[in-house]
């Protein structure tokens, strides 16, 4: 007896619901993700070879020494806390954000004491704010 052998389709793995699958989670996560805008604070820097900027005669000055205290306009705070610190600059500021800040902070000041300061400011909506420098040795004359 002869037995004919039957041709077998191959046999192979259909990639369209897989596809579907990956775009629907693709639409899901597209739609559900909340975007979070950062807020921006715009620094104005001062050119530490340029002509000193005359100060204002009301403004607030925040100072950081290298231990990272503050001192808002010559007080010093209770800790180093954001919270301590708006406190501080909406005691002296009474609201008002147009008010230009200064930050002064030892050269040896960790970045991170800098950048809570100018966070601070930034939260509160302060927008005149500068950092001061000295110049270099070499450009007073010194050298």
């Amino acid at each position: 007896m002869k037995f004919r052998r039957q041709q077998r389709e191959e046999l192979g793995v259909n990639l369209t619901p897989l596809i579907d699958v990956v775009f629907l989670l693709l639409i899901f996560f597209m739609v559900s993700t909340t975007f979070t805008r950062e807020t921006q604070l715009s620094v104005d820097l001062p050119e530490a070879t340029g002509e000193p900027q005359e100060m204002a005669a009301e403004q607030i000055e925040i100072r950081i020494d290298e231990a990272g205290v503050y001192r808002v306009n010559g007080q010093p705070l209770v800790d180093t806390r954001m919270r301590t610190l708006q406190a501080a600059i909406y005691k002296i500021s009474a609201g008002d954000t147009t008010l230009p800040m200064v930050i002064t902070a030892d050269a040896q000041t960790e970045h991170q004491y800098v950048v809570r300061a100018m966070d601070a400011a930034g939260q509160m909506g302060f927008v005149h704010l500068s950092i001061t420098t000295r110049q270099p040795a070499e450009a007073m004359g010194n050298g």
